[in-house]
């Protein structure tokens, strides 16, 4: 069976994994997102159904003929049900326990599953093969009656399970006939009844789960698809520190043989701002709160000075990238990178999104913790970053390894550290410092018309110096650097959309970089296309759009 991208991600804000179409484990890192990888079949390059294995956990049903698959309602709790070829059943439930216990957040660095038998006398082996070391099969160190320990680089692990240990080491054949309880997490005696302590814990992560998104402002239409795309963002967030990381995988080719392999674990300051946008559009509340608090801590590291493009989840600056030798990659197409370089790059739209992201703070009260005095002299420590870099070559936001130059989008970011802080200026009364912030922006805004408008194909370059198209021309909509109904911005869509769009993709550009001409699509361009033609009166072709991208 050849491994695909068809997953369903579990997980607690600690922990995550990735589980494919038979129900195997297929990828998870420990102790957290940017973790060794516990689970790395994924990027093995081998079939996880070829007996030499390794990084995965399957639970494979003999003679298994079919498998459906869904989550609980409103949760990322996975329920798989296999049938084998006479009609015997089982069911699998996956995931990562999540619930308030003793008035703080319980989610450990764990994974549980739960088999049912549930027609007939089904047979399953289980093959609980975890990897460390970026790929080295994990050492069994002891087990008892009850139990499995597994050393890893600089952690263990322990499998309480109810299930018979000697055929689970054995990887053994056997009946389910009775509900089966499996607990991967930290490696202590685990207190109690197992399978009365799972079921309660299932019990407590599906209540936890519906009532979050019980709190969600979504709409009617389309209702189960935000909801379902608020809980997978809502697990990109590493809850400790409130960083919101890109993936939770690292090195998913960007097409076939592209070596466009990237690790993504990490919290680029630019992603983070378009999650937390959109979970503020459904009043996901929470992941803001917290994210606002890695924000604090990373302004607090720099000092006024240089900001990078994405740190790791715990604040850490420094992410060196090297490559991961005993993984041949999804595919067997590699490299499998681990750290990503672009931590060195100079992307200034970083302080834009920096102080987008922060500025409802000042205004909406809703917030535990809103901003007041301090918090808005911390922030023009970064708007005087802004207005010093604005119109400098940075790698932009796509991040070009290999060149620079004054791009649009990174300017227009800037130009918004200023508008928004003079908001913000003025809901503190502080009129001196809304003016001279207010100046900035608006001796920013002449400086980028005059070097970004090309009259002559009536549209803004993607870059001061040439005469570029790039899907982020897009979003000077959504910044308010130009209106839905400006001559200027309708150029800038109908030249995009046409230099741009295949179907209904969205190419990021249609220019070489440093790997060639780009290949591949990007959905997020797809969905700023989608928003711009409603916002400019094409509510049709929006809808039709937004429909044929969620038929995929």
């Amino acid at each position: 069976m050849t491994p695909n991208l068809d997953l369903w991600p579990i997980g607690n804000c600690q922990v995550s994994a990735l589980i494919d179409r038979a129900g195997r484990f297929v990828w998870a890192c420990a102790p957290k997102v940017d973790g060794d990888p516990l689970f790395a079949s994924l990027l093995d390059g081998r079939d996880p159904l070829s007996e030499d294995a390794v990084g995965l956990w399957a639970i494979d049903l003999e003679d298994c003929a079919s498998v459906e698959q869904h989550y609980l309602t409103n949760t990322p709790i996975l329920v798989t049900r296999m049938t084998d070829a006479t009609g015997s059943a089982i069911e699998v439930v996956d995931f990562c326990p999540r619930f308030e216990r003793l008035g703080r957040m319980y989610r450990p660095v764990a994974f549980a599953r739960i088999v049912r038998p549930v027609a007939g006398s089904p047979r399953i082996r289980v093959r609980l093969r975890p990897t460390r070391n970026w790929g080295d099969p994990a050492v069994q160190t002891t087990a008892g009656s009850n139990h499995i320990r597994y050393l890893l680089d600089g952690m263990q692990l322990r499998l309480s399970t109810n299930a018979p240990v000697g055929l689970l080491q054995d990887e053994r054949s056997f009946r389910v006939e009775r509900p089966l309880h499996f607990f991967l997490g930290p490696d202590e005696s685990f207190g109690g009844n197992l399978a009365t302590s799972l079921e309660e814990m299932l019990g407590y992560t599906i209540y936890h789960w519906q009532n979050w998104a019980r709190g969600l402002a979504t709409p009617f239409e389309w209702q189960d698809v935000v909801i379902r795309s608020a809980i997978t963002l809502k697990l990109c967030q590493h809850e400790e520190t409130g960083a919101i990381v890109a993936a939770l995988t690292t090195s998913i080719p960007e097409h076939a043989n592209s070596g466009r392999n990237w690790d993504y674990r990490y919290c680029w300051i630019r992603d983070a701002y378009y999650t937390v946008q959109a979970l503020n559009r459904v009043g996901a509340l929470d992941v803001l709160e917290g994210y606002l608090a890695y924000l604090r801590n990373i302004v607090d590291q720099a000092k006024g000075g240089h900001i990078q493009p994405l740190y790791g989840v715990q604040g850490e600056s420094v992410l060196i990238e090297s490559e991961a030798p005993r993984l041949a990659g999804y595919r067997g197409m590699g490299p499998v990178r681990v750290g990503n370089l672009a931590y060195e790059q100079i992307q200034h739209d970083a302080y834009g999104q920096i102080i987008l992201s922060n500025v409802q703070a000042f205004f909406d009260q809703r917030l535990f913790r809103m901003a007041g005095r301090e918090d808005f002299e911390a922030l023009e420590r970064v708007g005087e970053r802004a207005v010093e870099l604005f119109d400098k070559p940075d790698a932009g936001l796509w991040e070009l390894r290999t060149r620079q130059s004054v791009h649009t989008y990174s300017a227009a970011m800037c130009w918004a550290a200023c508008d928004r802080l003079a908001n913000a200026a003025e809901r503190l009364g502080l009129e001196e410092r809304r003016a001279y912030w207010q100046d900035h922006a608006d001796s920013m805004r002449t400086a980028i018309e005059r070097g970004a408008w090309r009259p002559d194909t009536n549209r803004m370059s993607a870059t001061f110096s040439g005469d570029d198209l790039d899907a982020s021309l897009i979003q000077l909509l959504d910044l308010r650097f130009m209106s839905p109904d400006d001559d200027r911005f309708r150029g800038t869509l109908d030249a995009v959309e046409q230099g741009l769009r295949r179907g209904s993709h969205m190419l990021r550009y249609a220019t070489e970089d440093d790997f060639g001409l780009p290949e591949t699509a990007f959905n997020v361009c797809t969905f700023w296309l989608i928003e711009a033609l409603h916002f400019t009166g094409r509510d049709a072709d929006a809808r039709a759009l937004f429909a044929e991208m969620l038929d995929r």
